[in-house]
């Protein structure tokens, strides 16, 4: 059961990844980095899950992060993506994002994504 839900939770992070280069390809700014950072929470929750046998329902990519015991520089990537989940979705809060720096939150997610997988 465990094993199948983590192939579960990897197998969407990884298609919310899919997503993010999707809509930064149509210049959907906003989409592409919403969907980098839910790529990245869902890649350490799928960690979170085979440590400790559970969901921790939190956005908080960094201590996510922690909890897995990420190393500093997954750390620093989290922190990097985190603002991603409220100013990509949210118009009081938006930043004016460009398409370097989506492209930036995904290539930040990609690695968060990698060090998961390898650490699976």
């Amino acid at each position: 059961m465990m094993k199948e839900e983590l192939k579960k939770w990897i197998e969407q992070a990884e298609k919310d990844f899919d997503t993010a280069r999707y809509n930064l390809i149509g210049k959907k700014i906003g989409a592409a980095i919403f969907y980098s950072q839910q790529a990245a929470e869902k890649a350490l929750k799928t960690l979170y899950i085979k440590k400790y046998k559970k969901l921790l329902k939190i956005h908080d990519l960094v201590l996510l992060a922690r909890k897995v015991n990420a190393p500093k520089e997954i750390i620093v990537l989290c922190s990097k993506i985190n603002p991603a989940y409220t100013d990509a979705r949210y118009p009081d809060l938006s930043r004016d994002y460009s398409e370097k720096d989506a492209q930036e939150i995904i290539n930040f997610a990609e690695e968060v994504l990698k060090w998961t997988k390898k650490s699976l």
